[in-house]
């Protein structure tokens, strides 16, 4: 019995010296924070205020690339500036169009818009479009881009064509 209550006062006490530790490094911390808020200027004798936080820097892209992959089922673009980085990018699904929806022309001026509104805040203007994929949506989304305002420098195919190297897939059945 003596040696429960023994090691149950221990534990009590320990508890507490825990609090006080943390109440005292929560203590010190706040003191702190108003000693770097509260920090006087020599000329004018008033308070400085806290470090004003950085802005953003949104970088302006004038020229870049479009990569529309079109596939049976879905059609995907994506903006990206010259050295390939991701500005902004749309997919069919992304819009809500499901099933066969997705790989629709229509469905590819939705993503286009989308797109666009997306790359507006970097004023991209002048792009190469790379084409990928078989699906019904490339010449729509390549008309969609040209209505948007974009200033189109190339359009290439990209389509990747096997040289007899691997056995291909069996004819689909439709």
């Amino acid at each position: 019995m003596s040696e429960e209550k023994a090691i149950k006062k221990e534990e009590q006490v320990s508890q507490k010296a825990d609090q006080k530790s943390e109440s005292v490094a929560v203590e010190k911390k706040e003191e702190k924070v108003a000693a770097e808020t509260e920090v006087k200027t020599e000329t004018t004798g008033e308070k400085a205020p806290a470090k004003a936080r950085k802005k953003k820097i949104r970088r302006q892209v004038l020229r870049g690339q479009a990569h529309i992959q079109c596939t049976y089922n879905n059609t995907l673009l994506t903006f990206a500036d010259q050295g390939g980085k991701v500005l902004a990018w749309s997919s069919a699904g992304s819009l809500g169009f499901k099933g066969a929806k997705k790989a629709t022309p229509y469905a590819a001026t939705q993503i286009v818009n989308a797109a666009s509104e997306k790359v507006a805040k970097f004023g991209l203007k002048e792009i190469d479009v790379y084409v990928k994929g078989v699906g019904s949506g490339r010449e729509a989304a390549i008309r969609a881009l040209v209505n948007n305002d974009f200033e189109i420098n190339l359009i290439k195919d990209i389509t990747p064509i096997p040289h007899n190297g691997c056995r291909p897939r069996k004819p689909r059945r439709v």
